[in-house]
């Protein structure tokens, strides 16, 4: 998200959190696709004019179908494997990801197509995403868990780290610390907010407006835990929003707090994360 509001700093932005439903990589894909699906629904009905599939997992499992019936352009997180291959000095590459997004077969795609010169270890983390959703960065616990999936890849000649899911991005300061100075971590943000920006800009619908871009906040989960916890993680306070199951046509739940902050206002770029 911060990635995106640097990029893009005259739009306006949804952000869902899946939150009841984390950590998506523990999650049936059937059920990663129908809630991606319903998700993005009650974006394109908020007036989102692309939306941002923030998470790796839901990506794998479910952006073609998203694609196949979305009417707005649907940008998508890849792991960073093709960079990193190129980087690389040693020529041994490390993925931190969860187990959907390290057995997906476009995971698979990118290690053959990129792993020729570089060997490409993926490591599945779980537990990490519940410590973020928790917000715990740098408690030690989480040290802990995190050290014991980065020793056997530093072990193995690892110089180059991918960020392989959103929620490792809020780690990447305790990751650059266990692995120590002569690891790059990459992480795919940057580059994700400018595919966004080019998007927006072929398709004539990026913002241009007087009045200030505004944010909402919306989880499926409390919303006393999750403005918590994302306010923690973003750094700034903020309001989160209540948001109930959409319905299969892509409306909010009769919740009367989510009709209240949908007023319809044109001009969202969106951001469904998991």
């Amino acid at each position: 998200l911060k990635a995106i509001r640097d990029e893009l700093s005259h739009e306006n932005l949804i952000y869902v959190a899946d939150s009841a439903n984390a950590p998506y990589g523990d999650q049936d894909p059937t059920f990663i696709a129908d809630r991606t699906n319903l998700i993005s629904r009650f974006l394109i009905a908020s007036h989102a004019k692309a939306i941002v599939v923030a998470c790796n997992t839901a990506t794998v499992v479910a952006i073609d179908q998203l694609r196949a019936w979305c009417p707005i352009p649907v940008i998508a997180m890849e792991p960073a494997i093709k960079p990193a291959a190129i980087r690389t000095q040693s020529g041994v590459v490390g993925v931190l990801a969860t187990g959907h997004t390290v057995a997906s077969s476009s995971v698979a795609r990118l290690c053959s197509q990129y792993g020729t010169d570089a060997k490409i270890l993926l490591k599945p983390c779980p537990g990490l995403v519940e410590f973020v959703e928790r917000g715990e960065l740098s408690s030690s616990d989480t040290r802990s868990l995190l050290s014991g999936y980065l020793t056997p890849l530093l072990e193995a000649g690892v110089d180059v780290l991918v960020i392989g899911c959103t929620h490792y991005s809020f780690l990447t300061a305790l990751i650059r610390e266990l692995a120590g100075p002569n690891v790059e971590v990459i992480d795919p943000a940057a580059s994700v907010a400018r595919e966004l920006t080019r998007r927006l800009g072929t398709n004539r619908r990026s913002a241009a407006r007087l009045e200030p871009p505004s944010e909402r906040f919306f989880t499926s989960g409390q919303t006393s835990v999750g403005q918590s916890v994302m306010s923690t993680l973003l750094g700034k306070g903020i309001f989160v929003h209540s948001l109930e199951n959409p319905d299969a046509n892509g409306a909010a739940s009769s919740n009367p707090s989510i009709e209240r902050t949908c007023p319809g206002k044109p001009g969202h770029a969106s951001h469904l994360k998991r």
